[in-house]
């Protein structure tokens, strides 16, 4: 009765600390994926502000300039402000490129996880 009770005891402590394995692998995986989204532009960085603060300073004076000056400047204004604004859509298609490519990436590493899983249960089971 004893050694049963015993067994009992050693499968729990067994299931706990594999629990744990797992609770600290997960921790390590949360953070490494948190430095990876905040590379990528998961918060705003200064740089990223300031840039941001550049194109609506260069487009709203554009504008303002192109409103107030004479046939002269104005054509210029305008083609400085069109020219403002496609490199801005380019930089934001380039960084939703780096983020699809992200998510696929995340994806892919879930799928695989799964694949793996399910060979191991179907392992499992033959035995």
């Amino acid at each position: 009765m004893t050694s049963q009770h015993e067994n009992i005891h050693e499968n729990i402590e067994e299931e706990l600390n594999d629990l744990k394995h797992e609770l600290e692998n997960f921790q390590q995986e949360k953070e490494r994926i948190r430095a990876i989204i905040g590379k990528i532009g998961g918060v705003p960085k200064f740089q990223t502000k300031l840039i941001n603060v550049i194109f609506i300073a260069i487009i709203a004076i554009s504008v303002i300039v192109s409103i107030f000056t004479g046939d002269k400047w104005r054509l210029l204004m305008i083609e400085l402000a069109t020219v403002t604004l496609s490199v801005k859509i380019i930089f934001l298609i380039h960084n939703q490129m780096r983020i699809n490519h992200f998510e696929f990436w995340i994806l892919s590493s879930i799928e695989w996880r799964i694949n793996e899983m399910i060979k191991l249960i179907k392992k499992m089971t033959k035995e």
